[in-house]
């Protein structure tokens, strides 16, 4: 799958015909005349123009060229501007087709305007004529530098529109071996040395993958990728991720309703994720080592299907019994995460779409963060609320360890309770970790259910920026300052 340029991006020259949006505070509208002139003032006035987060206006300005004003927040009660990039998605969907820059109070991240810009002129569509150059000739363009179209804030923008365009990718498009096929596209390109594992070396190596695998026509893949920046020597800190790749989930013979298996092609969310991160992570060049490992499989109803009860050794040992077919995101990352740990990383962090009790916790727009480091937990944290991409931390509570008993195996793949469903599955994840493994595992839902500005309904990754952020502090760099990889881009 080849990465998308964002092509609501126009690189700036003197010959083109440029427009102006001018972002207001409430409590700037005093000065409004003064920026956009006493006609275009007294217009948007009668507009009912509030500066209100949000409201977008076009005026006329004093050459009767059209002059937009878009309302932001008004900053904290310490004087400090409140970051939203998403506010800026407004523009990209609700601005007239032209070229656009935006003037914005100096406290405004210039990254977040363009990223902002980006995330809201994402589209996915599948119809005839619906992509390419003619497509995006009737759309806004917010119009940057030459230096800006090759920043954080665009490399951020490539790697979350391809997990977006991952994840909404029907299902039958995107199967174990397009999703390893796509992982691999993304990661050589950049210099990484791509590994697809199938067939008998993968019923040996991950046999709970392969397990929940059998039902399925389409047989699992495990993609395993290594890489090291251009500035990173042979002990330069070791990140490992790994991602959760179930390209759909029917929940096998423990069947989900047809209501909750409507959206399951976004249960590869969290392979995507890391994908992206892991492309964000190669393109900056940060100044480390890397390694991927993405578990990609169909969960289907068959007569090979495995079956409730069914108990399977794992790749560390352990046996587990198959408590439920619908609890397989799991059994899909126990074997890579054991794996992962035998390279003892400085950090080893998996994303998975893995509990509807997060959800139920948290709803959508918050990933759970768990992790087995107090100081790495306040990292990712801080990050995500710096980056205006939340996090929220719930515990690793081994009091309910027990609730995974098994009388014939090791451990269960499900909770003999019917609560704390996200505890419980981070908990499972917990016993394939070495104790003395930084760990953090991200549950995440990977989907907008309706539209908003910079988010529009379907696949999505929330927690990439901060996640970005993280491993930047966890390594003692900031990663925003890394710069892009003299390699081409993929």
């Amino acid at each position: 799958m080849p990465i998308r340029e964002p092509e609501c991006l126009s690189v700036s020259t003197s010959r083109k015909t440029v427009w102006t949006v001018h972002a207001v505070r409430a409590s700037e509208r005093v000065t409004l005349a003064a920026r956009v002139g006493e006609k275009a003032a007294t217009f948007a006035q009668q507009c009912g123009f509030v500066a209100r987060p949000g409201q977008l206006v076009l005026v006329p300005g004093e050459t009767d060229t059209p002059v937009a004003l878009l309302g932001i927040a008004e900053k904290t009660a310490d004087g400090q501007a409140v970051r939203d990039p998403f506010g800026f998605g407004l523009l990209a969907r609700d601005l007239p087709a032209g070229n656009w820059v935006v003037n914005a109070p100096d406290d405004i991240a210039r990254d977040d305007i363009i990223l902002g810009f980006c995330l809201g002129a994402y589209r996915y569509s599948l119809k005839e004529g619906a992509s390419g150059a003619e497509a995006g000739k009737n759309r806004p363009r917010l119009v940057v530098s030459r230096a800006e179209r090759e920043g954080l804030a665009v490399d951020m923008a490539r790697s979350i529109w391809l997990a977006r365009d991952l994840i909404n990718a029907p299902a039958n498009l995107m199967g174990p071996s397009e999703l390893a096929r796509a992982a691999r596209a993304v990661l050589a390109p950049l210099g990484a040395q791509v590994e697809t594992i199938k067939g008998a070396a993968l019923e040996k190596g991950y046999p709970l993958i392969a397990h929940v695998g059998m039902g399925s026509e389409r047989g699992p893949r495990v993609v395993v990728a290594r890489w090291q920046g251009s500035k990173a020597g042979r002990n330069a800190p070791l990140l490992s991720l790994v991602g959760k790749g179930v390209c759909f989930d029917s929940g096998g013979y423990d069947l989900k309703p047809s209501s909750a298996m409507l959206r399951m092609k976004k249960d590869m969310g969290g392979a995507a994720s890391v994908l992206a991160l892991a492309r964000l992570v190669m393109a900056r060049d940060l100044p480390i080592r890397l390694e991927v490992r993405l578990g990609c499989v169909e969960n289907s109803v068959s007569g090979r299907a495995m079956r409730p009860l069914d108990v399977v050794t794992s790749r560390a040992g352990l046996t587990v019994e198959i408590g439920n077919t619908d609890a397989e995101g799991r059994l899909v990352l126990c074997d890579l995460l054991h794996e992962a740990g035998e390279a003892s990383p400085d950090l080893l962090l998996d994303v998975a779409t893995l509990t509807g009790a997060a959800r139920v916790a948290l709803g959508p727009d918050l990933p759970a963060l768990f992790c087995n480091d107090d100081a790495t937990a306040a990292l990712f944290e801080q990050a995500g609320r710096q980056q205006a991409d939340p996090l929220w931390r719930l515990p690793l509570w081994p009091g309910y360890a027990d609730w995974m008993r098994s009388s014939v195996a090791d451990i269960s793949n499900v909770s003999s309770r019917p609560m704390a469903g996200a505890i419980t599955a981070g908990l499972f994840l917990e016993r394939f970790v070495k104790p003395d493994q930084r760990w953090v595992h991200i549950d995440s839902y990977a989907w907008n259910d309706f539209s908003r500005p910079g988010r529009p309904e379907g696949g999505d990754s929330p927690g990439i920026r901060g996640f970005f952020a993280a491993v930047g502090a966890v390594f003692g760099f900031e990663s925003s300052a890394c710069h892009a990889s003299a390699i081409k881009k993929s």
